[in-house]
């Protein structure tokens, strides 16, 4: 790929909330689009147009927990902090087990919901790269020129 070619791809999802100097409704729009899987359309359950009333509103960090809340059943947010002027938030499935047990996925920010969105999406990635069917899958059909031949030898 060529430089040009480069400069010209999309950044990911996870480059441009690094990229960001603070939360935007167009942003948490794609967002939705492109890391959301359970999202239903606009108005289809009081979840989701919770989440859209908080994104009206401009309540990101709320909008951002809400949608983990959809999104990831399983996890939970571990920790929030804000140190040196970032934000460092961390999501777990297993909130219980000491940090040094915890395959914690931690992200950090300026802005709160970013870095809550952040680790969502590296959430997300993680998940959708480990994921396995639930239907098992089916042998192929065996090809009729196939045949099994014994190659012991009982000498």
């Amino acid at each position: 790929m060529t430089a040009a070619l480069r400069r010209l791809s999309p950044p990911s999802l996870a480059q441009q909330l690094r990229a960001a100097p603070a939360m935007t409704r167009p942003l948490m729009l794609e967002i939705i689009a492109h890391a959301c899987r359970r999202f239903p359309p606009l108005g289809q359950s009081e979840r989701s147009a919770r989440i859209m009333r908080l994104i009206d509103v401009e309540a990101w960090a709320d909008a951002a927990l809400a949608l983990i809340d959809l999104e990831l059943p399983m996890w939970q947010v571990r920790r929030i902090a804000y140190d040196e002027g970032e934000w460092h938030c961390a999501l777990s499935r297993e909130r219980e087990l000491p940090d040094w047990l915890d395959a914690a996925v931690e992200a950090h920010h300026a802005d709160l919901a970013l870095a809550l969105l952040s680790a969502f999406v590296e959430v997300q990635a993680l998940t959708t790269e480990s994921a396995r069917p639930s239907v098992p899958t089916v042998r192929p059909a065996i090809d009729p020129l196939y045949e099994p031949v014994a190659c012991d030898n009982f000498a």
